[in-house]
């Protein structure tokens, strides 16, 4: 059974909570910078050479987005208990749900959004993928102060892009729990014909399973391989440069590891990944929030034109997806437009999305979600005939089939960035091993007074060099960049261990943005980086 906590909060407005968060930004949160941009990427320079996320530039650009109907939602964070299918599950959700209540708005729409904090300690929500205004962006220490527990924060922004999104904390490994939900922009000219349309949200879980959270799963992994007892400073529940919640979650987070049972994995290989799959050994890996012991159905008549909506919100796992019997055409990734492409089967990395078409056949069909590398699936089915259902062990012969990668696309002409030489470059170097557990950027641990340089209207390439033996997804904040050739615009692409990946995108958009792995281990252990652009 699901219940819901009701707790009483006291709501804090949203101007006064940004402006005592951004008062910090500009002052000493943010203040120190220093020379972090590889390749031909300037130093960094003095604070006040930044636009602040509450800048006149960040108004000036939400100003051109426009304005439209505003769609009034109200969700609340709060500890519950969740049905997965055969097991429940004490965690954190928006709401009794998981995933969260899909959130649906027209691009165009203003999106005016009160998150109720009901949690024992401070949250955020980012929007993963939308190029919105830097001040609503969610992140902490960074674009505004966390969200106490008890407190309510008011997100308000115009939605520009149509698109598959999704919003999740960006507080400490809190991710890893139940609090994220799908966010789905429609367009008002959209130009596909479907009958249907499915959202399937994949996520890898642990919280709440025979003692098991997040926080002992980074506590653990932290320690690296053998259980080597490692600096931890600055790493368990890091709050992004705010709040100083970090001892605080340091040592909620030993107590609770000492009491579950050990979530390290090794030996999980998978060559589309360039070897190493993963470092968490997951109990359940779910679609839609059920185990593939009691999956969601989905139902449609034989000849339907289903739209389905993919979204990877797992911390550290890829899927392998397929649909038995039938082939997909792909349409969107990142919530994009790319030439169409049929493929048997999809890869998806954590944080990445993908649309696609499929006309439903008679019968029952398994949608198998394969971890990459883990040797579990998640399931869901799709019934328009008679028949019994495929069981867990279902692998259709899709998921070994026809692959499509990211790499292969092509973005759709509507889309595709204009030819133009980089003004900059930012070399970014994937650095750490699961041995120190000791993941970065330039060798660099995130800390949040350091910022790499960039400036309106430059055209700007990142070159990720993964010089670790492990793959990464990495995300960009508020914007979306081109894969090499006329490729996919994405915020999120996967990097393979021991290569290069250049992916160019305009600065449109002004602020401080993060850049980091979409493992959130990873992340919050350092594999996280801030681009500033200059006033």
């Amino acid at each position: 059974m699901r219940t819901h906590n009701r707790a009483h909060t006291r709501t804090h407005t949203r101007r006064t909570v940004l402006g005592a968060g951004l008062a910090a930004a500009g002052s000493g949160l943010l203040a120190a910078c220093s020379d972090s941009a590889g390749g031909s990427s300037s130093p960094s320079a003095a604070p006040a050479a930044f636009v602040t996320p509450d800048g006149a530039e960040v108004a000036a650009a939400e100003a051109k987005r426009g304005s439209g109907p505003v769609r009034t939602v109200r969700l609340t964070a709060t500890r519950t208990r969740i049905d997965l299918g055969g097991r429940t599950v004490g965690t954190w959700a928006y709401g009794d749900r998981l995933p969260g209540k899909e959130v649906r708005v027209t691009a165009g729409d203003t999106l005016a959004l009160t998150l109720a904090n009901h949690l024992p300690e401070s949250t955020s929500m980012h929007w993963h993928g939308l190029a919105l205004r830097n001040d609503m962006d969610g992140v902490p220490g960074v674009t505004q102060r966390p969200v106490p527990a008890g407190a309510s924060f008011d997100y308000r922004f115009t939605v520009a892009h149509p698109g598959t999104y999704w919003f999740h904390p960006h507080s400490g490994v809190q991710q890893d729990r139940g609090l994220y939900a799908p966010l789905i922009v429609e367009d008002p000219k959209e130009p596909l014909q479907y009958d249907k349309e499915w959202v399937v949200v994949l996520d890898d879980w642990v919280d709440g399973v025979d003692g098991s959270t997040p926080d002992a799963v980074l506590a653990e992994l932290s320690k690296g391989m053998g259980g080597m007892d490692h600096d931890m400073g600055g790493m368990g529940g890091m709050d992004h440069g705010g709040g100083g919640g970090g001892m605080h979650h340091m040592s909620m987070t030993a107590a609770t590891a000492e009491k579950s049972p050990s979530r390290m994995l090794m030996g999980a290989t998978s060559p589309l990944l360039g070897g190493d799959a993963g470092d968490v050994a997951y109990p359940y890996y779910l679609v839609n929030g059920r185990t593939a012991a009691d999956p969601e159905t989905f139902t449609a008549k034989p000849g339907d034109r289903i739209r389905i909506r993919f979204v990877n919100a797992g911390g550290d796992t890829a899927f392998r997806v397929a649909l038995g019997g039938h082939r997909m055409t792909v349409t969107h990734t990142d919530g994009y437009p790319v030439e169409h492409a049929e493929t048997d089967a999809l890869l998806l990395g954590m944080g990445e999305r993908y649309d696609v078409l499929v006309e439903a056949k008679d019968g029952v069909f398994p949608l198998t979600a394969l971890a990459e590398g883990k040797k579990q699936t998640a399931l869901a089915l799709l019934r328009t005939g008679g028949g019994a259902a495929p069981d867990a062990s279902a692998r259709p012969a899709e998921l070994d089939g026809r692959l499509l990668t990211a790499d292969r696309l092509k973005a759709d002409r509507s889309v595709r960035l204009r030819d133009r030489a980089p003004d900059r470059t930012v070399t970014l170097r994937l650095t750490g091993s699961m041995a120190k557990y000791d993941w970065a950027i330039n060798g660099e641990r995130y800390a949040p007074s350091r910022r790499l340089p960039v400036a309106a209207g430059e055209r700007v390439r990142l070159s990720f060099v993964n010089a670790t033996t492990m793959w990464h997804p990495m995300h960009l904040h508020g914007h979306t960049f081109a894969l090499p050739g006329g490729g996919a615009r994405k915020d999120t692409a996967i990097v393979l261990p021991g290569k290069r990946l250049d992916v160019d995108f305009d600065a449109d958009n002004p602020g401080l943005w993060m850049l980091h792995c979409h493992n959130v281990y990873h992340s919050e252990s350092g594999m996280m980086t801030l681009l500033g652009y200059r006033k």
